[in-house]
């Protein structure tokens, strides 16, 4: 396994990617702030946070960002989005026609926990990530109503899936950056070092 430091990028235009800049960090690998398609050149990794993916959509749209990114996870770039980032890898959105990146084969129910008044937390044992349970923040989270070929299932809650991964893309509905917590910041550093 290749164990050198790692350039991780974190789409920086809204969410808490300070948080998953200092999980980053905490493990010994270099977190950049992406805000410009020129800064993909060089990432082994790239993180999409939580926020407001009809918003941050439009940004990667206005920044030029949208299409160079995802030719990037499409040609085999690490990503992993994380409450909004999942929304955003989504092929198909319930109840909603529009499609952001579209290159993760999932079905994602926006909201799907209700309002920020739903917002609850819990500790659950995620084989593929950690032996031990790990806390999990869900804050108006989404969540996957349908699964597609090649992809697998890594945590479900009553019956939702939460958690997934397709070859490398890696979507949670829940904030691991928002605990002390840097298990699925390392499974996903060890996916940059397949």
């Amino acid at each position: 396994m290749n164990t050198r430091m790692k350039k991780i990028g974190i789409l920086g235009f809204q969410g808490a990617f300070v948080e998953h800049e200092l999980h980053i960090e905490r493990l010994g690998h270099e977190a950049v702030d992406v805000r410009y398609p020129g800064q993909l050149e060089e990432l082994d990794g790239i993180i999409l946070p939580g926020g407001e993916s009809t918003t941050i959509g439009k940004l990667l749209i206005r920044t030029g960002m949208m299409e160079p990114l995802r030719q990037k996870i499409e040609n085999g770039l690490p990503v992993w989005g994380t409450c909004a980032g999942m929304i955003l890898l989504a092929k198909e959105l319930e109840d909603d026609p529009m499609k952001h990146l579209a290159v993760m084969n999932i079905k994602v129910r926006r909201n799907a926990y209700g309002t920020q008044i739903d917002s609850f937390d819990t500790d659950i044992l995620i084989p593929a990530v950690n032996s031990e349970p790990i806390p999990l923040v869900f804050i108006r989270a989404p969540y996957v109503t349908k699964v597609g070929a090649g992809v697998d299932v890594l945590c479900e809650i009553q019956g939702h899936v939460v958690a997934a991964r397709e070859k490398n893309m890696l979507a949670t509905s829940f904030h691991p950056e928002l605990t002390n917590d840097s298990s699925f910041h390392r499974y996903f550093i060890d996916m940059c070092n397949e």
